[in-house]
């Protein structure tokens, strides 16, 4: 069986899945906690080596302040989860000159732990596609001419091409992560919620990407 080496997740949907459930949008951020754990320990199990969460963007700050605070929460909350119960090699990559990157989250924006076996978590906190790419206005196409030397000037950067994008909510497009290392990446789509979230899910992802095939434009 094919493996991914690096698979991406937006785990989209936790306000819709609150709405149905006659509860407010804020009160669906938190329920992604628990799937992001189970997700990552059957990560671990196959095999996977890093994995990206889509925590939340710079776009996303234009919601209201309630739900802004509950996303930054569960993206804190993730993070020191990982932080205090698992053997990640965790790094947190968004914008920290703004205030609305979590201040808690300052000490992960180095990786926390290396060795063999231990796998890469990557969560993009307060991120933006044009802030991450922000070096190319300063740069001329005579500077850079491969998508190698782009990546190595992205605040991105220590972030690996990635194989498999897994959107949960149905939703059909990417909302701008990190379009560098996604530039050959395969996209799945779950219809089910974000807090929905079924081992089976992961199962079916790596299944339909055996079928792919990879040839990085070649």
């Amino acid at each position: 069986m094919r493996i991914p080496k690096h698979i991406a997740i937006i785990p989209d949907g936790n306000r819709r899945w609150a709405q149905e459930r006659g509860l407010s949008k804020e009160q669906g951020y938190d329920q992604g906690l628990n799937p992001g754990l189970r997700l990552y320990r059957l990560c671990k199990q196959v095999g996977i080596k890093e994995i990206t969460f889509y925590g939340f963007t710079q776009d996303n700050t234009k919601r209201p302040p309630v739900q802004v605070q509950a996303f930054q929460k569960a993206c804190v909350d993730a993070v020191q989860l990982l932080a205090q119960e698992e053997d990640a090699n965790l790094l947190v990559i968004g914008n920290t000159q703004s205030p609305l990157f979590p201040k808690q989250l300052l000490q992960y924006t180095q990786r926390t732990k290396m060795g063999k076996g231990i796998i890469k978590i990557n969560f993009l906190v307060n991120y933006g596609w044009e802030w991450d790419l922000n070096f190319l206005k300063k740069i001329t196409s005579d500077n850079i001419r491969t998508v190698g030397q782009v990546h190595e000037h992205l605040f991105s950067s220590d972030i690996s091409r990635i194989d498999l994008i897994i959107r949960w909510g149905g939703r059909r497009r990417l909302s701008g992560l990190l379009p560098v290392q996604s530039v050959y990446a395969d996209f799945y789509v779950v219809d089910d919620y974000w807090p929905d979230y079924k081992d089976q899910h992961l199962h079916d992802a790596l299944a339909w990407y055996q079928q792919q095939d990879i040839t990085l434009g070649g």
